[in-house]
């Protein structure tokens, strides 16, 4: 019998990749043109290949495990979020960073496990920005910046492939999230009929009655347990069973619980498509997984179609101008190429900056670019994009985003009037 003090001894190198050096050593029928077999391939892999994974949550640090296990070695992680203490049986890992849209082009694939529809748009637009295409309007290899981007909630999940300009990117499929549930406030008031009513009601109408002019604040411990006790005597005066201080949390912050295998699943499924896409040793999924664990266990893949009109992903939105044309001098409204952007009926961004192949034209924060940037106002663009007949131009301002005012960023295609032709058949005349 073993002493009890003995380990199993680790596993040696080679064993430990075994599996995985004999999946890229292999020909097949489903592997990519590009992939060459070779057992050096993982070495190549880890020592070349930058990975950015964006949220370091439940879903993000099971990501960062399963890409680390698949031979990732150069992975760079950055969260937007502050880690609330309820979140930590499930998140070990955690970088708050706010980084400039440079810093992006470094990293040869992008892994979301995000839970917010805005920073997935926002990195979406990021990513789809650096895609040039040429004058057939067929996007440049070389300048596209794969996404895999993983979601859960609750039993179930998704898993996605985002090439931009082949396949679906995030707001080509923006109809696929749900509007959030919002509940009348008749409803609350007279006819409660769940625990959630309950809860908001304590919540949106109790709240301001008892305490005017306090804000409530979620994170505050006494302010969400006083909800929690005014909506139990809401539901003990309705016969209505169900509210916790669990539920009540998550009503109020919109919270969906987390569930470990869920993640589990998710993230392996992510990884193996992001493996795959660097990787080239199997085809990828197309181009959309989702996963149902609520009642047994249900996969889908369905395949969604581009919107070749898209503003993020596609050519750019055609914008002409006269080669007078200014950023935003002299104060003649005609030839503000900034307030042009906020009247144009597809764009409408306000508060604008303007860059080019990575150049700051303009940018209105913070002060110190904004300085530096301003003498640009006053010149003519033709001049700032170097004389060519046409140019693509990146402009990120606020725009409304499902009634909200959200940070978003457009790609457009400047053609200057009377200038050479190019070819945009795809794009709009402003």
């Amino acid at each position: 019998m073993a002493s009890p003090d003995a380990e199993q001894a680790a596993p040696t190198e080679p064993a430990r990749w075994r599996d995985l050096d004999m999946l890229l050593s292999r020909p097949g029928n489903l592997v990519a043109a590009s992939f060459d077999p070779s057992p050096t391939l993982r070495d190549l892999l880890g020592s070349l290949v930058e990975v950015l994974v964006v949220g370091a949550g439940g879903l993000g640090c099971e990501l960062l495990k399963d890409l680390a296990l698949s031979g990732f070695k150069k992975m760079h992680v950055i969260d937007m979020d502050t880690i609330d203490v309820s979140n930590l049986n499930r998140q070990f890992l955690f970088r708050i960073e706010d980084k400039e849209i440079e810093f992006y082009s470094q990293f040869h694939i992008i892994v979301l496990g995000l839970d917010s529809i805005e920073a997935r748009s926002y990195i979406n637009s990021v990513a789809c920005s650096f895609l040039e295409y040429d004058s057939n309007d067929n996007p440049l290899e070389e300048t596209v910046k794969p996404m895999v981007d993983g979601g859960t909630e609750g039993f179930k999940g998704h898993a996605r492939v985002i090439i931009p300009g082949t396949t679906p990117c995030f707001e080509c499929n923006i109809w696929l999230f749900p509007p959030q549930v919002k509940f009348p406030l008749c409803t609350l008031a007279e006819t409660p009929r769940t625990a959630a009513h309950c809860i908001e009601y304590a919540h949106l109408i109790k709240w301001d009655e008892v305490h005017p002019g306090k804000p409530f604040d979620a994170d505050d411990a006494e302010h969400m347990q006083w909800i929690y006790s005014e909506a139990l005597k809401r539901a003990e005066l309705f016969g209505i069973s169900g509210v916790t201080y669990s539920l009540t949390q998550g009503v109020v912050k919109n919270i969906i619980p987390a569930i470990a295998s869920t993640n589990a699943i998710i993230s392996a499924a992510c990884a193996l498509e992001a493996f795959k896409l660097i990787s080239g040793c199997s085809k990828n999924v197309s181009n959309y997984l989702t996963y149902n664990g609520l009642e047994g266990t249900h996969i889908k893949v369905t395949e969604f179609v581009r919107d070749k009109d898209c503003l993020v992903c596609g050519p750019g939105t055609l914008i002409e101008l006269d080669t007078s044309s200014t950023l935003a001098e002299p104060f003649d409204l005609m030839w503000q190429f900034i307030k042009m952007l906020e009247e144009h009926p597809k764009l409408q961004i306000s508060k604008a900056s303007v860059t080019h192949e990575g150049n700051n034209l303009y940018m209105q924060s913070p002060e110190v670019l904004e300085q530096m940037t301003r003498p640009n106002l006053s010149l003519p663009m033709f001049e700032l994009l170097k004389e060519v007949p046409y140019a693509t131009v990146h402009a990120t301002g606020m725009a409304e985003n499902n009634g909200k005012k959200v940070s978003s960023l457009r790609k457009l295609r400047v053609a200057f009037k009377g200038v050479g032709a190019s070819k945009m058949d795809t794009a709009e005349s402003s």
